[in-house]
């Protein structure tokens, strides 16, 4: 039996880091289905992704154009969600707020790997970039680990 029926990547406001890493997880092959989706910690309305993080998507082919921000709730959260934060804070933030919950890692932590996904907000082409290539690195990864719980059920 599958270990996860849900995957939400968590950034501040869902606009640019989380989406994007929506985005390039279902782009992958996983052996299982396995709803994926992204939410913000501080999102007041939704807003559309960032102009710059959809043209480094659109480079590769992909696109999260008809994204829309959306707040994380508790009823986004179920016994089998995996919940991946983009940094330790947003991470601490979730387990104080939802304390009965445990499935929650920063995305580096989850993949064995150290450090946040840095916001790329307001930076030039070039850091939104280096966001796009720490989460494609990060995000392999996660498809291997994923994938070979798989194999192990």
């Amino acid at each position: 039996m599958k270990r996860y029926d849900r995957l939400i990547f968590v950034s501040t406001s869902d606009t640019c880091r989380s989406p994007m890493a929506e985005t390039i997880l279902k782009s992958k092959f996983l052996l299982e289905e396995l709803e994926i989706d992204s939410k913000g910690l501080i999102v007041l309305f939704p807003e559309p992704v960032n102009p710059k993080a959809e043209e480094i998507l659109q480079k590769r082919g992909l696109s999260m154009q008809n994204h829309a921000s959306a707040h994380l709730e508790e009823s986004d959260i179920g016994e089998r969600t995996l919940i991946l934060t983009m940094e330790l804070a947003q991470k601490l933030k979730i387990l104080e707020e939802y304390e009965h919950y445990e499935n929650v890692y920063t995305l580096a932590e989850f993949v064995g790997y150290q450090g946040d996904i840095t916001n790329p907000y307001g930076g030039k082409m070039e850091i939104y970039e280096e966001c796009y290539q720490r989460l494609e690195e990060f995000i392999t990864r996660l498809v291997v680990i994923l994938n070979e719980e798989e194999l192990l059920c």
